[in-house]
């Protein structure tokens, strides 16, 4: 009886939203590079976080891990300092990090969405030209 008045409740909330945005996973957003190249140096990494069930850009998130490193070229241990700095865009996160030399480059990032329960990984990579 409680799953059916489950299931009920489920289905007038979703006729009432029209979507069921409100019962996103953790699994329906995902980080976007919005450029895969930078120069190499001091580089200005922006990364869209999108909600994948509508396309839309998903505002103050809350990222708490970030790590650049040259994994893509075999080199994991090859970090560099990466730091975050204002948004220039709700849904867009931007990032300062010193890329070291030309080749590939991995972003790994954590972040809390508002209103969702756990967290949130992407892995991107990006070129570093001379």
């Amino acid at each position: 009886m409680r799953f059916l008045l489950l299931r009920v409740a489920a289905a007038a909330l979703f006729a009432l939203t029209g979507s069921s945005s409100a019962w996103a996973e953790i699994s329906h957003y995902e980080f976007q590079l919005v450029t895969k190249e930078a120069k190499a140096g001091d580089a200005v990494l922006d990364v869209r976080l999108v909600d994948t069930t509508t396309g839309k850009p998903v505002p103050d998130a809350v990222i708490f891990a970030k790590r650049i490193d040259m994994a893509p070229d075999g080199m994991e241990t090859m970090t560099s300092s990466i730091e975050q700095s204002d948004a220039p865009e709700p849904g867009v996160y931007r990032f300062k990090a010193k890329l070291t030399m030309a080749g590939g480059w991995r972003l790994s990032l954590g972040a809390k969405v508002q209103g969702e329960t756990g967290t949130l990984e992407g892995r991107l990579i990006l070129k570093a030209r001379p």
